[in-house]
């Protein structure tokens, strides 16, 4: 069985206490941090039994499942609310667990001011708190502690992003979903989550880009009132016309050491060609276009279509796909010849990407339980979406 001691003294054995996952940039449901490789978010049944009943194919382009955990809320004894796992019998896989964690001193900061109107805590008492160093903090985290926004930057299209050291979308949605269990439910309701591979932990400095895929973004169980809205937000956006729309992404600017963020409400107002630019952002460092991550990323993309392409009666509705490369490449070691240096990235280094489908609470498939329509064929929506995808990343590959 998972167990792992609880952040509390006190209270041993008292299970997993859940962190904001700081690498979070679209969504609206909470993704928590269980441990270093794993993450977990709440339960819905149809993306549970998705999970259990992938085909080997597509195995490889989404997230392990891992199985299941209850949570509840408890709070410890400096007063924070929080959500505790109990990893239920059947999670015999034994989980690695991070010993120090950047999320707790983030969260707890943000705690603490929100719940005083004076500035953040000091960083020596913070550290107190968490039983370290300052000095720890600052090499360990390189966070900003401060809550309040960070100066703007201006993008290419002349809106307004957020750089920081952290993606606030994780944090937003935390709140969020505490506001809300704590309103709708006593603290000592239990709730089921899942737990998934974090698809990030590889990477030192992750940039991560949610694609939100399809022309249609409701559920067959969805109200009108549901479906009207979601059908605007498409016809509104580049889901229409491209099968696919920004719903956010984090990139990391070596120049600056922090974050270029934006979220779902940027996506939704792009053009054709504002999409284009902001995939071109995607692939840039603050320095310059990181081009040779184009082939690998375009090489994985083009392996998922096939499999997609393969998966007959599978309609992937609302559902993203993340595309991640490390913002901080490997050290580039002296280079032997002139010619060993020419490559664009770190010599002798090639360029990890990664590619995965997240999200099916409202994916449907034939045999998925409580199905009222069956589909014929492989999913248009996505096919389409991930077909100009490519296309647009091609352009920019051959500098168009």
């Amino acid at each position: 069985m998972v167990v792992r001691h609880g952040t509390d003294k006190g209270a041993p054995g008292a299970g997993v206490r859940l962190e904001p996952f700081l690498h979070q940039v679209g969504g609206h449901l909470s993704m928590l941090q269980y441990d270093a490789h794993t993450v977990c978010k709440p339960l819905v049944s149809q993306e549970q039994k998705v999970y259990e009943s992938l085909p080997l194919a597509m195995r490889g382009f989404t997230p392990q499942y891992k199985g299941t955990i209850t949570v509840r809320l408890r709070r410890d004894s400096r007063g924070h609310l929080g959500l505790v796992a109990n990893p239920l019998k059947e999670n015999l896989e034994p989980f690695q667990v991070s010993p120090e964690s950047r999320a707790v001193a983030i969260w707890q900061t943000l705690q603490q001011t929100a719940s005083s109107d004076s500035s953040p805590r000091p960083l020596v008492q913070l550290a107190q708190s968490l039983e370290e160093s300052a000095a720890k903090v600052l090499l360990r985290s390189g966070c900003q502690l401060s809550t309040q926004a960070s100066p703007l930057v201006e993008s290419a299209d002349g809106s307004q992003v957020e750089r920081k050291s952290f993606n606030p979308w994780g944090l937003h949605c935390h709140q969020a979903h505490l506001t809300r269990l704590c309103s709708e439910y006593p603290e000592d309701k239990r709730h089921r989550f899942l737990l998934l591979e974090n698809v990030v932990s590889q990477y030192r400095q992750p940039c991560v880009l949610d694609l939100k895929m399809g022309t249609r973004q409701h559920g067959d169980d969805a109200s009108e009132e549901k479906k009207a809205r979601h059908m605007m937000k498409c016809a509104q956006s580049t889901s229409a016309c491209l099968g696919v729309r920004i719903c956010g992404m984090q990139v990391y600017q070596t120049d600056k050491k922090s974050f270029l963020c934006k979220d779902k409400y940027y996506g939704r107002k792009l053009s054709v060609e504002g999409f284009r630019q902001a995939l071109s952002q995607f692939l840039h460092d603050g320095t310059r276009l990181r081009s040779e991550l184009l082939e690998p990323i375009l090489h994985r993309l083009q392996a998922l279509l096939t499999v997609i392409r393969s998966q007959a009666s599978y309609r992937f509705y609302s559902s993203s796909l993340l595309i991640i490369y490390d913002g901080q490449e490997p050290p580039q070691p002296a280079p032997q010849t002139t010619q060993d240096s020419t490559s664009g990235g770190a010599a002798g280094h090639p360029a990890k990407v990664d590619v995965r489908m997240i999200d099916f609470a409202h994916t449907t498939y034939k045999g998925s339980w409580n199905e009222s329509t069956t589909y014929e064929g492989p999913d248009p929506g996505y096919i389409f979406g991930l077909e100009n995808l490519i296309r647009i990343l091609r352009d920019i590959q051959e500098g168009e």
